[in-house]
């Protein structure tokens, strides 16, 4: 009897371990395989995405050359990115200020939202002003208050002249979503040490890597 109960337990531990190593060993394979997945998932959407909204010129330009369809949106993309990098080296010149500071008028009057996107785009790819969230100081939000132990990841995006500060607290996973709070400078720890791409990371791996937070010690 006691020979069995032995028996029974060393098959049980054997079965455990062979669990544990089967269960690791798949999650170590799904860490490698699911990033890479899902990257080219969104390459795929992105893809669909881009020659839809091209396909009028891709269209265009296949009925007129014999080349394929793959490669007539290769080169729509090209002549779209080359149309932009011309466009921002015309509005570098006078001439190109004035139009369009005159466009920006005529299209924040006649077509509704469109401020609205383009504050929310000057804010992620910057502009004439550096408005650009990337380039906003990362820093310790105490929203709860200054004598609260709680803090939340935050970039400050405007600095008032009364010393407060306005920061924008992203939420994770998705750092484009969060909250604004106004916030006093008692309650605001900068992070002169650290970019907002760094703090941005730890936000996307839900506080993962979060030690870049800490503020380095003098002479460190």
């Amino acid at each position: 009897m006691a020979t069995e109960c032995a028996r029974a337990t060393a098959l049980g531990k054997i079965m455990n371990r062979l669990k544990a190593f089967v269960s690791l060993t798949l999650l170590g394979g799904m860490a490698v395989v699911l990033p890479v997945a899902i990257m080219a998932i969104l390459f795929q959407w992105l893809f669909r995405l881009v020659t839809t909204f091209i396909q009028p010129m891709t269209d265009w330009l296949t009925s007129r050359a014999e080349i394929q369809e793959i490669m007539a949106d290769g080169v729509v993309v090209l002549i779209i990115v080359a149309t932009c990098f011309l466009i921002g080296l015309l509005i570098k010149t006078g001439v190109g200020r004035w139009l369009h500071h005159w466009l920006d008028r005529i299209l924040g009057r006649l077509a509704p939202g469109y401020k609205t996107i383009r504050e929310i785009v000057t804010q992620f790819l910057g502009g004439d002003s550096n408005e650009s969230l990337l380039n906003g100081q990362v820093c310790k939000a105490r929203v709860f208050g200054e004598n609260s132990p709680a803090t939340m990841t935050a970039i400050v995006t405007a600095t008032h002249i009364d010393g407060s500060y306005s920061v924008f607290v992203p939420t994770a996973p998705i750092p484009t979503s969060g909250m604004v709070y106004h916030l006093p400078a008692r309650c605001v720890e900068l992070l002169p040490h650290l970019t907002v791409e760094a703090a941005m990371r730890t936000v996307i791996a839900c506080g993962a890597g979060s030690q870049v937070l800490r503020v380095p010690e003098p002479g460190l």
